[in-house]
């Protein structure tokens, strides 16, 4: 499975996501910082990476389409920092990889994680 970073995201986590064996890039690396979230989910569906994100357009983006993909990890925490979100993001990505290839929709925040199975019904 291939990562995309979404700007709002540092791109340390680059690094840190490839030590473990993620093929990961972020959006500055390969599209406009300037796209559009549509055409950043499009980039991603057409080039088969899933979405790393803190912005909930992307959800709302596939719940109003009922996409089958990209599948996106939204993260909902306060506190973005590699350092605070390693541990807990490495985790669900081994748990939840199979489900991501497929399409789905991973949240993550202080509670814990949700997946949602793409396309929404």
């Amino acid at each position: 499975m291939k990562l995309l970073l979404d700007m709002n995201l540092s791109p340390a986590w680059v690094d840190i996501l490839e030590a473990e064996g993620w093929v990961t890039v972020h959006w500055h690396e390969v599209g406009d910082v300037h796209a559009s979230d549509v055409g950043i989910m499009r980039w991603a569906k057409a080039n088969g990476y899933c979405v790393v994100t803190h912005d909930l357009e992307f959800s709302a983006i596939l719940a109003a389409t009922r996409a089958a993909g990209p599948s996106v990890i939204q993260i909902r925490a306060q506190d973005l920092a590699p350092a605070t979100l390693r541990p807990l993001l490495l985790s669900l990505l081994r748990q939840y990889s199979e489900r991501l290839m497929s399409g789905a929709l991973l949240t993550l925040d202080a509670r814990g994680a949700r997946v949602r199975i793409l396309p929404f019904s």
